[in-house]
């Protein structure tokens, strides 16, 4: 599946993923664009995203999936190895700028790591 086309909606969607400091819900993001944008050509869009590498996405506690732009990530080639943060009393989630390192088993092939930390953000600590 690849982004095909750059249209008038994708380009909207990439805008809004380049403004934002932190990682952003499809409710997140459907929010932040004009009305006139389809709610299931977001999903799309941000499968084909996924997809091309452009977008990488993981769970929430809650069982919500957020996306954040990648860097250095292709198609064929995920380089983005980093950990989320989930403030347990704002909900506010962000990404940790650190690559984390984590052991690879043996004759094991690992497609897929999603690493969330929870806790208390620095604001809510305060």
């Amino acid at each position: 599946m690849g982004v095909v086309r750059k249209t008038k909606h994708l380009e909207q969607v990439l805008r809004v993923f380049r403004q934002s400091s932190d990682p952003l819900s499809a409710r997140m993001l459907l929010d932040a664009l004009p009305n006139e944008v389809n709610k299931s050509t977001v999903y799309r869009m941000l499968d084909k995203l996924e997809d091309d590498g452009v977008i990488h996405s993981f769970m929430t506690l809650e069982h919500i999936r957020f996306y954040a732009l990648c860097k250095g990530c292709s198609s064929g080639q995920r380089v983005d190895s980093h950990a989320h943060f989930q403030c347990t009393s704002c909900k506010r989630v962000s990404c940790f700028s650190d690559e984390i390192v984590l052991p690879i088993p043996e004759k094991a092939r690992i497609t897929s790591v999603q690493v969330l930390f929870t806790g208390q953000c620095q604001s809510c600590l305060s």
